[in-house]
C-alpha cells in the first residue's frame, strides 16, 4: 500500500494547537495521530473528528474537556491531520474506517469513554458504540447521524458531487464556509496543513461517496448497528446546531429510537455545519451532562 505521510514542518506553528502528537499503529502499518491530554485516569472523551477536517477541529474543546476533570483523546482518521494516508482511493471504505478505530481503541485499551462527535465522527463513531457498547459510557452527537439507505438530502447531494468532480478541494475554506463564522488566515492554513498535495486528499475526496444514503453497500451494517443502538440505554445527548442545512432534524430518528435518549436535557446550539468552531462551550456542556446523567443512573 502507497502511503502518503505529511511532513512535521507542516504542523509547527499552528494557532491555538500546542500539543504533543502522539502515534499507534493499526491493520497494514498504518499510523494513527492522536492528542492525549488530561490526567490518564480520568474519564475518556473521545473527541472524533469528521470530513474533510482533523483533530484540531477540536482544538477549542480539548483545553475545557481536560479542565472539567476529563481525559481528552483526539484521533485523526486514516488519511486525514498527521495520520498515514492512502493515496489509492480503493484502500479506503466505510468498514475499513470503522475498523482501524477499534483498532486504535484497542490499543490504548480506553474505557467508560464518553463520544462527542459529529459529521463523519457519528458515522463511525456511533458504529464502534454499537460494536463495542461495553467501552462506551454515554454519546454526546452533534451535527451527525447513522444514515441507512434514506435518499440524500439536496444540500449533501450537492456536495458530494463537488467533492468528486472539482478541479479544486480548498479544504480551509471549505471548512471557513461550513463555521458560520470567519476563521482566520492562519486557522484555515491550519485546517490546510495536512494536505498540502492532490494525493494527500485522496480520503476527503471520497468520504461523501461512502455515505450510506441511496442504494449503498454500508446499508445492511448500518441497520445492524441501529438494531444495536435500540438497545442502548446509556446516557445519549443530542446537541445539533441551528444552522447546518444538511444535518437539520437528524436529532429526532436518535431521540426517537435510543432508549439512552430519554429524559435527556436535548438542546439546540449555535452555528453551522462545524459546531466545534461556533459553539464549543456548548458542545463541551453537553459532554459534562453526559456524564453526570450516567452517574445518577
Amino acid at each position: 500500500m502507497r502511503v502518503y505521510r505529511t511532513p512535521d514542518d507542516r504542523f509547527t506553528k499552528l494557532p491555538d494547537w500546542p500539543y504533543a502528537p502522539k502515534y499507534v499503529e493499526v491493520a497494514e502499518g498504518l499510523r494513527v495521530h492522536y492528542v492525549d491530554e488530561g490526567a490518564s485516569e480520568a474519564q475518556p472523551v473521545l473527541l472524533l473528528h469528521g470530513e474533510p477536517t482533523w483533530a484540531y477541529l477540536y482544538r477549542k474543546m480539548i483545553g475545557p474537556t481536560v479542565a472539567s476533570g476529563f481525559r481528552a483523546v483526539a484521533p485523526d482518521l486514516i488519511g486525514f491531520g498527521r495520520s498515514d494516508k492512502p493515496i489509492e482511493s480503493r484502500a479506503y471504505s466505510y468498514a475499513a474506517q470503522v475498523a482501524w478505530m477499534r483498532q486504535w481503541i484497542e490499543a490504548l485499551d480506553l474505557r467508560n469513554m464518553i463520544l462527542a462527535c459529529q459529521d463523519w465522527g457519528s458515522l463511525i463513531g456511533l458504529r464502534l458504540v454499537a460494536e463495542m457498547p461495553e467501552r462506551f459510557a454515554g454519546v454526546a452527537l452533534s451535527n451527525g447521524g447513522l444514515p441507512e439507505g434514506q435518499p440524500a438530502p439536496r444540500a449533501f447531494a450537492i456536495w458530494r458531487a463537488f467533492s468528486r468532480y472539482s478541479p479544486v478541494f480548498p479544504i480551509g475554506r471549505i471548512v471557513n464556509a461550513g463555521a458560520k463564522r470567519q476563521l482566520t488566515p492562519g486557522e484555515i492554513a491550519a485546517y490546510d496543513a495536512p494536505f498540502p498535495t492532490r494525493a494527500s486528499k485522496v480520503a476527503a475526496r471520497v468520504f461523501p461517496s461512502f455515505v450510506p444514503l441511496g442504494d449503498n453497500v454500508a446499508v445492511p451494517d448500518q441497520k445492524r448497528a441501529w438494531a444495536a443502538l435500540e438497545a442502548f440505554d446509556k446516557p445519549f445527548l443530542c446537541c445539533f446546531t441551528d444552522g447546518d442545512p444538511i444535518t437539520r432534524g437528524g436529532d429526532a430518528l436518535f431521540t426517537n429510537r435510543v432508549p439512552g435518549a430519554r429524559g435527556m436535557a436535548h438542546r439546540t446550539l449555535r452555528g453551522g455545519h462545524f459546531v466545534q468552531e461556533n459553539d464549543p462551550a456548548g458542545f463541551v456542556a453537553a459532554i459534562r451532562d453526559v456524564a453526570a446523567a450516567g452517574l445518577n443512573r
